[in-house]
């Protein structure tokens, strides 16, 4: 799933009507889905968070802004934050799916409308040119400065009245993490912060005065951890202080990297961290890797469920020290997917569902559940193997097995919803009016796209299915012996996968134009003939195992 996370900011945090009336361009654009609005009447500014893929992204921060531009007038602007513009800043941060390169490349196509919109636009971050880089840097002078600006924006014309200038700029995603400890001492959480922060500790001199450089700066000694942010300060309302930190690039710098040192500078000064904190949203990505780190201190494989490898870190993390800590409202990706409906019933619903008289759920579903059933019992030995005393030597490679066999669990069961998703589309296609020639060439094109899809779905299937048996053989070869009969099931579900999604493949191959047939047809037999030596071999080595 491609996701990049949009959060601009707009000089007006009073009056709600026109909040809305600009947060409401965000919402009219389809696949842009808006997860916060957060006004401040003090500094006169509001927060807006928002994701979806690229297109989505790109056309609701382009409309946001030249909105904001129409209904904020700078020139009677104040509030207590910094800022240059109706649109302040406009940060794209790469999420899932997407690359940091993609997010600059969308930040200067932005950047390049809104300059055309008559909107002065300054790049920051990995999406300048040069220099300016800092946010800081590109807001320099503020509103009122722009005017006596020497340096000419990257897009736009030198000076909007009343709409000011747009910072626009590509970043990584920025995480707001607190570290609780047992004290309600400010000044030793303050400690534990200036050790672990990138800014560092202020140096003093023999007699304990701070050193100044010859601009009368103060002198630092570098904390720990790069990309990190951090102070220590009291919360009233659960009578304790906390280290305060921002992770401004998660993969530098990660929640389990602090939390320990965290735990290791509090022991040093005769203090215990008693949990943390998460405030606002959190990739995915960023507690799978927390996840993965407590597992394995534990001595246990990763090549576990995502769920468990989530509530690993949630429970090692103390995230729910404070209150209910709902991966379904913290995780982002969880908060925009589209939930399974057939992945996510029982067992029994889901038999009912197939023995129901609608065509579909059908076959394709079944095929994608068996390759979802082989790819669990293949994780399921990796980790009998790595527990198992005597292979201590096999640990590390059965782990990477898990893991990839777990990361396949999760695409066949997503297929299994694709499946149906794709057979429903041809129906709908099929019923569309077919009047006019218009309508008639509008069902047609409709209806050869259905098919496509409904062609190419259990061909992934099928060819995802290969994976599968390779992953079986090769538990069934080094894995646990007392396990070796479940891998032999691993494969022949596999197998059942991939033969069930040739037949799907191929009855829908008649309804393809012959440039569309053929390709799919030789992705199809190649696949066959891998499927074929591969659970034979998979029988053979199980056999073998077995009469040994």
């Amino acid at each position: 799933m491609q996701l990049i996370e949009c959060v601009p900011n707009f000089s007006e945090g009073r009056d709600r009507s026109v909040i809305d009336r600009i947060t409401a361009e965000i919402i009219r654009v389809p696949g842009a889905i808006l997860l916060d609005v957060d006004p401040g009447a003090d500094t006169n500014r509001t927060v807006v968070t928002f994701v979806g893929d690229r297109d989505a992204v790109a056309e609701a921060a382009f409309r946001s802004i030249v909105r904001a531009a129409e209904l904020i007038d700078m020139r009677h602007h104040h509030g207590a934050h910094p800022r240059m513009g109706a649109a302040d800043v406009c940060p794209f941060v790469p999420v899932s799916g997407v690359t940091m390169d993609e997010c600059i490349a969308l930040a200067r196509e932005v950047g390049a409308r809104v300059g055309e919109h008559g909107i002065p636009v300054y790049l920051y971050e990995h999406a300048a040119f040069e220099g300016r880089r800092s946010l800081a840097d590109a807001r320099r002078g503020q509103y009122e400065g722009l005017a006596e600006r020497s340096d000419s924006p990257d897009y736009g014309p030198a000076h909007n009245a009343g709409a000011g200038a747009t910072a626009i700029g590509a970043r990584e995603f920025l995480i707001a993490y607190n570290v609780n400890l047992n004290t309600t001492d400010r000044r030793m959480a303050h400690e534990i912060a200036q050790a672990i922060r990138e800014l560092g500790t202020p140096r003093r001199d023999e007699t304990g005065r701070i050193v100044k450089d010859a601009e009368d700066n103060t002198v630092f000694i570098p904390g720990r951890f790069r990309e990190c942010k951090a102070v220590g300060w009291y919360l009233e309302e659960y009578r304790r202080a906390q280290v305060s930190i921002n992770l401004t690039d998660y993969n530098v710098t990660s929640l389990q990297d602090v939390f320990d040192a965290c735990r290791r500078e509090a022991a040093a000064r005769g203090m215990r961290v008693t949990g943390s904190e998460l405030v606002g949203l959190v990739p995915k990505a960023a507690l799978l890797a927390a996840g993965d780190h407590y597992l394995r201190m534990q001595g246990q494989t990763s090549g576990v469920s995502e769920r468990r490898r989530l509530e690993t870190a949630v429970i090692s993390l103390g995230l729910d020290e404070l209150g209910p800590f709902d991966l379904a409202e913290k995780v982002i990706e969880y908060r925009v997917e589209t939930p399974a409906r057939l992945a996510a019933l029982s067992v029994t619903d889901l038999l009912d569902e197939l023995s129901s008289d609608s065509p579909a759920p059908g076959g394709g579903s079944v095929a994608a559940l068996c390759g979802a059933l082989s790819s669990s019992l293949t994780a399921m030995v990796a980790a009998l193997t790595h527990a198992k005393r005597g292979c201590e030597r096999s640990r590390q490679s059965m782990e990477q097995l898990g893991c990839e066999a777990q990361q396949l669990e999760t695409w066949f069961s997503a297929a299994i919803d694709r499946d149906t998703d794709a057979f429903n589309s041809v129906l709908a296609a099929r019923r569309l009016p077919k009047q006019s020639a218009e309508e008639q060439e509008i069902r047609l094109e409709s209806i050869a796209a259905a098919n496509l899809e409904a062609a190419l779905v259990p061909l992934e299937v099928l060819e995802h299915s290969v994976t599968a048996l390779e992953l079986a053989l090769r538990v069934a070869t080094a894995g646990n012996p007392n396990s070796v009969s479940d891998a032999g099931v691993a494969a022949i579900c596999a197998e059942a996968a991939a033969r069930g999604a040739s037949l799907n493949v191929r009855i829908n191959l008649p309804g393809l134009a012959e440039d569309e047939r053929d390709p799919i047809t030789e992705r199809h037999d190649a696949a066959m003939m891998a499927v074929s030596h591969l659970a034979a071999e998979v029988r053979t080595t199980v056999e073998a195992a077995m009469e040994g």
